[in-house]
Parts: structure tokens; sequence; C-alpha cells
């Protein structure tokens, strides 16, 4: 029997095992599970006095793959290096060439998907480690490392022990310091706003507002003001003066990059980002769908760019025209250019099949991948159809010198919106309000005039949405990074999550506030984005690495040994509970530690007592009478059980309402279902007790959490 002649090594088992149904028996596939070499954790592991040569190492528990992966090499012709086709993968090459004892030559073959077409075709032309990447990579690893291992040790000293600072990560803490300082400085200003309710001469009501008071903007600063403007129009007559329509296209969202697909999953599918990349990356390494082998169901999930393929835009307009009709294809394919500057290298995120639907696949995925996949494949879909017509009609009434306005709309033809519509960060829907049948001079009668009281809102906290947005808008990071990011700044104790908006804690303010007065360029962000722009400038080739470190490290070492001279050490007082520790006697104190906020015993180390701070939801068990808590199951999902667990073992996977079931006096929770309004549901199997969804709204939401120090 002849041995394989072909060695892949991929990154991980799942892309191993695909690849090796669609190479057969000439190629041995295996995996180096991810990185293999790396910087040492105990030490600096760069030489700053020979041009920053790093000293890799390397990766604990890796010896054992390295074993395994050099005996592979030594029974075959020929290997090739297919990690992922981004800086990273590039990086992995390099190191497995290095530590593999690959000879250098045509050994790297990338593919954008995990498809027995795309593997074939790399296959068969494999290229010369790019070093420019490798360096890029490199880069960033050394500058991350030369920055986090000199502020941390610093944090350590002058404020606390186990704290970290990262080159990216901080500004990001920063952009939510900014934001909080912003909302608790704003003062909010009082203004009003004037609605009539008017009747058609066919009892057809509809709403208007006042726009305008003379020839100015209406601008109604308080309620003397609006009485004034009330006794002014008192029983008036409301004439129609104009009446204007218009028909404008609505044209679809691009297809997904890395960042609008973590945006998108979280204000669609309520997730992370880093469960939405899981997720994504299990789709593009290759999954059993019904296929002879497995296959990947979406193209590589790290790009920025809106750029597809020739053939894909052809197979969905065909799938188009098939399944909607020749109305919604567009005259020409739509091809949307990426703004900013960004890595072109990828396609964006689509299905690598379109016909291979999301229901026809349903049976083979989890719920996570089959509700992603749709989303991808939606969007995709979507982004390839004809545009939405929309015809907004505006009506003006005048009433002596107040003139209201009314707007409606009506979509005139679906286009891409039978498919799909992009979510908003807010949560809104946009509604259509039909306007009845006017005419220019048609006199109209107020069946009532609402005044209404507002105030100015501050800017709103940042989500995970926003704030990868944010980033992305602003350069910071890269598609890779997004979700890393997100999830280490609460790790951190940096900031915190409150009704999914993200809260700076003390700790976090205090750390922010010393990097800017002492390392401004490194928290600045526009200093950050910059450095982004040479690192890509460094893959380009137009860039040399060890000059971009070297401009960036001697000037940055002078700041850290001024600032250890300067800053002052910081204190930073636990803050005290009301909860009494029943071995000693002391009030207990919250700690952040790795896994969230804690109970602590101040007397530490006589009294080493600890208890779970746990947030209670105000509302009683129906179980015991016990108070439901929030609580959080091994793989951090939240749900809401009975405080008096283990005694009581109630669960309740959906928010509980502080409203009684008004049939059977019961649980009542509330179920939010995308694409609808929530609902309220009785837990008694029995009751069955359901609010229709034109009824919500009516009931009363809970209370605001509370944290309560009850173990």
């Amino acid at each position: 029997m002849l041995l394989p002649k072909t060695l892949v090594i991929v990154e991980s088992p799942t892309k191993a095992r695909s690849l090796s149904k669609f190479l057969g028996s000439k190629y041995t596939v295996k995996a180096s599970m991810g990185h293999v070499r790396d910087l040492p954790r105990s030490r600096l592991g760069i030489n700053t006095e020979d041009n920053f040569q790093p000293r890799y190492i390397t990766i604990r528990g890796k010896g054992e793959v390295i074993k395994e992966l050099k005996a592979a090499v030594k029974k075959v012709d020929r290997v090739l290096l297919a990690p992922d086709p981004d800086r990273e993968g590039e990086a992995i090459a390099w190191h497995l060439q290095e530590m593999l004892g690959i000879e250098n030559g045509p050994c790297r073959v990338e593919f954008n998907e995990v498809t027995g077409q795309a593997v074939q075709k790399a296959i068969k032309a494999p290229r010369d480690i790019d070093y420019n990447r490798v360096n890029s990579q490199q880069a960033r690893r050394i500058l991350d490392r030369l920055v986090g291992y000199n502020l941390s040790p610093l944090l350590w000293q002058k404020v606390k022990s186990g704290l970290s600072a990262g080159r990216v990560q901080s500004v990001a803490v920063r952009l939510i310091c900014d934001r909080e300082e912003e909302i608790q400085s704003f003062v909010p200003e009082e203004y009003w706003t004037l609605t009539v309710v008017c009747i058609q001469k066919d009892g057809i009501s509809f709403d208007a507002r006042l726009f305008k008071i003379g020839d100015e903007k209406a601008r109604i600063p308080d309620r003397s003001r609006m009485e004034i403007i009330l006794k002014d129009l008192g029983p008036a007559s409301y004439r129609v003066v104009k009446i204007s329509r218009q028909e404008k296209p609505r044209y679809p969202a691009p297809p997904f990059t890395t960042s609008t697909l973590q945006q998108e999953a979280y204000r669609k599918l309520n997730f992370t980002a880093r469960r939405t990349m899981a997720v994504a990356q299990q789709l593009y390494e290759g999954l059993e769908a019904g296929e002879k082998s497995p296959v990947g169901l979406v193209t590589y999930i790290r790009t920025d760019s809106t750029r597809v393929a020739e053939s894909a835009r052809d197979e969905a307009r065909a799938l188009i025209r098939e399944r909607f009709g020749q109305q919604y294809v567009p005259h020409s394919p739509r091809q949307v250019v990426s703004k900013g500057k960004i890595q072109d290298a990828h396609e964006a995120i689509r299905p690598t099949d379109v016909c291979r639907e999301p229901d026809a696949v349903k049976k083979y995925l989890t719920q996570d991948q089959y509700k992603l996949y749709k989303l991808v494949w939606s969007r995709f879909i979507a982004s390839q159809m004809s545009p939405a017509l929309i015809e907004t009609t505006g009506v003006d009434l005048v009433a002596g010198k107040y003139t209201f306005r009314a707007t409606g709309s009506v979509i005139r033809f679906a286009g891409f919106m039978q498919v799909y519509t992009e979510s908003t960060d807010d949560g809104t829907k946009e509604i259509e309000t039909l306007l009845p049948d006017l005419a220019e001079g048609d006199i109209l009668k107020a069946k009532s005039l609402i005044p209404k009281q507002h105030f100015t809102q501050p800017p709103p906290r940042y989500t995970d949405a926003t704030l990868i947005r944010t980033m992305e808008e602003k350069g910071i990071g890269r598609p890779s990074t997004y979700a890393p990011i997100v999830e280490t700044i609460q790790k951190r104790g940096y900031v915190t999550k409150q009704k999914k908006q993200f809260v700076p804690t003390e700790l976090g303010m205090i750390v922010v506030g010393l990097l800017k007065n002492h390392f401004s360029e490194i928290i600045d962000v526009e200093f950050t984005a910059m450095i982004e722009e040479k690192l890509d400038k460094i893959e380009e080739g137009e860039l040399d690495w060890v000059q971009m470190i070297q401009e960036f490290y001697y000037p940055f070492q002078q700041t850290v040994k001024k600032a250890g001279e300067e800053i002052e050490r910081v204190t930073i007082p636990d803050e005290v509970s009301e909860e009494i520790c029943e071995k000693c006697g002391r009030n207990m104190v919250i700690k952040t530690g790795r896994y969230g906020r804690f109970l602590a015993c101040p007397g530490f180390p006589e009294c080493r007592n600890l208890k779970p701070l746990i947030t209670s939801t105000g509302v009683s068990c129906p179980q015991c009478g016990g108070e439901l808590v929030i609580r959080r199951s091994k793989k951090g999902r939240r749900f809401y059980g009975c405080s008096r667990f283990p005694e009581c073992n109630f669960v309740v996977w959906n928010e509980p309402s502080i409203e009684p079931c008004p049939q059977c006096g019961g649980l009542l929770v509330i179920k939010n279902n995308r694409g609808e309004k929530a609902q309220l549901a009785c837990v008694n199997g029995s009751c069955g007790f359901k609010t229709g969804k034109e009824s919500h709204g009516t009931g009363k939401r809970p209370k605001q959490l509370k944290q309560t120090l009850k173990p």
C-alpha cells in the first residue's frame, strides 16, 4: 500500500476532518490546534537591544502536537500549510515551517471557503509564505507585549495587583468611560410637543405634529408657552394647505463583514460578539449538512470587505429570479464599495452555496448554528435584490399662524424587504402610517389636542453592537480582535453590563484617568488608529516593522519611567455591604474577581468567608414564596432561580414580571420573540394565560433589578 505523499496542516480538527473528505487517500490532514509558538508568559520575551527580536517558545501543552506533526512530516514527500487566510494564519504557517524544518518554497495554501472546489483549487496553487503578513502580525504581537508588560506592573504597583492594561483594550475602556462622563455631566432641557388628532369627513382620524409657528420652526420650551398656544388654537379648524407625495427607492444593506455580523447578531439574536464568532467559526470550518462529507456553510468570517465574487452574485440572482420573480432581480448585479481603508483580501461573509437554504439544513444544525446561518443567508440574498419602493406622503395643516405636519409611508414594492431588513441599535422599527384620502383646501376638525412634556436625553451607553461599530469606525483593532476586546474588558473588572449596556466600574474610571494623565498617546483613539494603519503598511510591504517598533518604543519607555516617579499610590476602598459575615460578625465587602463581583469578609486572612453577590428580581418564587434571583449556568447563560436553593429548585429561563397573572395569580414571565413585541405568559401550565401581541405595554415591566446581598 502506498503511503500518502502530501501532508496538509490546518488549525482545527473540525477543518481537518472536512479537508480529509475533500482530498481523499493521497493526503494526510492534521491540525496544529491553533498557534504552536508564542512569546513566554513569564518574561518580556523581546530583546529590545537587538532590533526587538522576539524569543518564541513552544506553547505549553503543544509538545505532543509538534511531536506528532514532525513524525507525519517524515512520512510524506510534500507539506502544505493551510491555516486561516489572514495575518494570524500566515504567522501560524511560518511558525510551523520553522519548527517542522519545512524548506522555503511554495508550501502555503489558502482558501476563502471550506468547500471541495475551493480546497482543490487552492491545493493546486501553493505559494511562498508572505513575510510581510508575518511581520505585520509579529509587530502587533510585540507592540502589545511591550505595552502590556510595561503598563501592567505599573498598575499593580500604583493601583491594585492583578490589573492589566492593553494597547487596544484600554482605548475601548476609555470610550465607555468618556461616554459615562458625558452622561453624568448631561443637563436635561425641557421641551414640549403638540399633536392634533384630526377627523376627516369620512370619520377617519390621524395625527399631525406642530411644525411651525409663523415662519419659524416650532419650539415650545415650557408649560406656560404651551398654554398660550392651546389658548390661541381653541376650537380652531384645520385647513389642508399642502400635500406632497414622493416615491423613493430603499437599497438593501451590503453582505456582512465581521463587524456588521457581530452587531446584527447582537441586535436580532441577542448573541454576544464571542458567541457570534464561535458559531460562525463552526459554520466556516465545516458541518455535516446532509452532504456526503462535512462542508463549510459560510465563507471566511474575519473580513472587513463587502466584495462578493461574480459567481456568487450570479448564483444569487438566479435563485432570486426563480423564487421571487424577475422584478426582484436588479438590472445589473449589485457590488457595494467598502467604505474607508479595508483589507480586501477576502470577500464579504456569505453562504458558500445559496441553494443550500437555511430550512433545508436546519435539521443538521444546532439552534445557534441555524439562527446565524439564516442571518448570513438572508442578508446576502437581500443584498443582491431589487430596492424597495417607499411612497412617502406629507400633509401640512394650518390653523391661524400654526402649521401642523402629518407624514405617512406605504411600501409600494417590497423588493429586498421580502427577505431581510436591518435592525436598529435602539430596537425601534419603522411604522407604516397610512393617511386618509385628503385634498388641498379640505377643512378638518380637531378631535383632540395632545400636549406632551419631554426632556432631552443624554447619549446612550454602549452596547456590544454600538461599541463594536464605534471601534470599527474609529479604526481601533481589527475584525478578529473585536470579540476578545469586548470580553477582556469585562473580565478585568473595568466595565460591567447593566441592562445590556456597558457601565464603567470605579476601577475602570481610575485606571483610565491615570492612563489619560500619564499615557495620553497610548489611550488616544487617533493614535491607536494610526498604529493600525502602520500595521497595514507593514503587511503591504511599505514600512519596516523594526523601524515602526523603534519609533514607538523609545518615547514610550521614557514615559513609563516618568510615570513611575510621578504617580502616587491610589487606594480603592472596597464597597461595604449590609450583609453580615456569619463567621465573625463584620460587614462583608464587594470585590471583583475573575468571574465577576462577589462578597468577601474584610477580616481576611483571619476570616476567609466568601459568598456570591446575587442580583434580585423583586419577584416572589411561585413554589415556596422565596425570592427569584438572577443566576448563571456553567455556560454563562442567564436564568432565574429561587434564592432558597437547594431547598427549593424552582427555575425559569425568561425574565419574571412583578405583575401577577390576572387569570390565576401565578408567575408571569416576559417572552421576547425576535421581530415581535414582547408577551407576558403564565408559567402555570394549567392556566395558559398569554397576552396578545397588541396588548403588551398595558402591563407593567418588572421593577429595576436591584443587587441584594443574600447568599
